[in-house]
């Protein structure tokens, strides 16, 4: 830590981005994962639905300490965020010469990935944490021989796991790096290694059990569906150039291209001169190679989600820093404050409309319109259908609970586990909203909405929300009247 403070070059960029980050928290509204994983916490549980709960634990235990506001939330991100920059410093330091360790440093605050993770609410904050933390424990336990660091390092993968089940990965990473390596592979026999290995899996218990307890639904929501998607192994370019441009978003061109190089280097070494990187490289890539290329891999054929590939990151930005030149570093930052800027103005002034609901903006409106709505019908609920966004989103600034599309008897993430006795609903009224993402008049939607009919006797559509932002109409909701709700046994 001393020697960070030390580094003037280095600190100055990491305080730089981060106090820019830190600046711009006020100004960021509230996104629709910040709300349902916030429901998460507000909801405590072994695990959930879609994921593991350590974001929703996170969340909880910040908004019980400093309240449960917008900026707390976005607050508890960027701290966790923080504590991976500091934990990638330590790690990049295990690989690098002291000036390589400032590229590597640099490298990382300047992605866009590092601005995501400290605004916004998802698995992956926690993730990339303690995924950066058991590299450091493995590393320890390996190349230092300290072999009581298998025990951290299991902890630490534990953890992982309850942030995301990416977390596989280090032990797959792990076991791969002890099997190819000439110089380590004893090490699988090692009780120290099998030792750390189970105490992971002892640390995943609580996932397990709620899976258990719940006929593994999580484990099936997260499999089935994709692998049966896979396995129509339907090409489409779409997919593939979504993904790369996500990742080139993400580290910006300059890292991503260093990435895709280095890669091929060694990829083609060993199966052109079939020599192996030294240790130490080849257990970096250990952790790099079956995430970042596993995942690219399938790209042609599944849309693969922007944060898939955050954790090897970890790993691929430290491999990077060793091919870096100075002009490279300039380039990637310039990229990254022009970036940056931009991304800036849109979130103070919001110039360029988002025709989605994964926006940060027009939540709390709508929360205070549906409060006046809900006045004016009363003895009303309020639901909508939208997986978890508006519900999520509602249930964070409205008094009142608020339902989801398991009203209406339509699979609703982890509004299915939440305890709730539908039938105590039975007879009373609702009002229905329904987003509309592509907004483009303020008319009603003058459709019929058959699902609604089979649980109410009566429905009517009412005048639409519209949510005004900068003074102009930006996203309108249509909204429906339910009368004498029937629920489905």
């Amino acid at each position: 830590m001393i020697q960070f403070i030390k580094n003037n070059s280095a600190i100055s960029w990491v305080m730089g981005f981060q106090l820019f980050r830190l600046l711009l928290l006020p100004f960021m509204g509230l996104m629709p994962q910040d709300a349902y994983y916030y429901l998460y916490g507000q909801n405590l549980s072994l695990s959930y639905f879609d994921h593991p709960g350590m974001i929703g634990y996170i969340l909880r235990a910040f908004t019980e300490v400093f309240g449960s506001t917008v900026f707390v939330v976005k607050f508890a991100d960027f701290v966790i965020t923080s504590l991976t920059i500091l934990s990638f410093y330590k790690l990049s330091g295990y690989f690098l010469s002291k000036k390589r360790q400032e590229i590597a440093i640099i490298l990382l605050v300047s992605t866009l990935f590092i601005s995501i993770l400290s605004f916004n609410s998802t698995p992956d904050v926690p993730l990339l944490l303690f995924w950066t933390l058991s590299i450091i424990a493995l590393y320890k336990a390996i190349f230092e021989e300290k072999k009581w660091f298998f025990i951290v390092a299991g902890i630490a993968m534990g953890l992982a796991f309850n942030s995301k089940y990416t977390a596989l990965l280090l032990q797959i990473g792990l076991i791969g790096f002890i099997l190819i390596s000439n110089r380590y592979r004893k090490l699988i026999i090692s009780p120290w290694l099998w030792l750390g290995i189970i105490t992971s899996v002892i640390i995943t218990f609580p996932v397990w059990y709620w899976n258990y307890q719940n006929e593994f639904a999580s484990f099936a929501f997260q499999s089935s569906e994709r692998t049966n998607s896979i396995s129509k192994f339907e090409i489409s370019p779409t997919n593939f150039l979504g993904a790369i441009g996500h990742q080139l978003f993400l580290l910006l061109p300059v890292l991503f291209i260093t990435f895709i190089l280095f890669t091929f280097k060694y990829i083609k070494r060993v199966f052109t001169r079939f020599k192996f990187p030294s240790s130490k490289t080849l257990f970096l890539l250990a952790f790099f190679i079956p995430t970042f290329i596993g995942f690219l891999s399938i790209t042609p054929i599944y849309w693969v989600k922007l944060n898939w590939l955050m954790p090897s990151y970890i790993s691929g930005i430290v491999l990077a820093a060793m091919f870096f030149s100075k002009k490279m570093i300039k380039t990637q930052l310039v990229f990254s404050i022009v970036f940056h800027l931009l991304f800036a103005v849109q979130i103070l002034f919001y110039f360029i409309p988002i025709k989605s609901d994964d926006t940060w903006v027009g939540w709390k409106e709508l929360a205070t319109k549906t409060e006046e709505l809900q006045k004016k019908h009363s003895n009303t609920f309020i639901f909508s259908n939208d997986n978890y966004k508006t519900s999520a989103c509602l249930n964070f600034f409205m008094k009142d609970k608020v339902y989801a599309q398991n009203i209406i008897g339509l699979p609703a993430l982890h509004f299915d586990y939440l305890g709730d006795n539908l039938t105590t609903l039975k007879g009373k009224n609702a009002i229905f909203l329904d987003s509309d993402k592509r907004f483009k008049n303020s008319n009603k939607l003058n459709k019929e909405r058959e699902k609604l009919k089979l649980y109410f006797s009566k429905v009517i559509e009412i005048e639409p929300i519209i949510i005004d932002i900068n003074g102009k109409p930006s996203r309108k909701f249509w909204v429906y009247h339910c009368e004498n709700y029937q629920p489905k046994n």
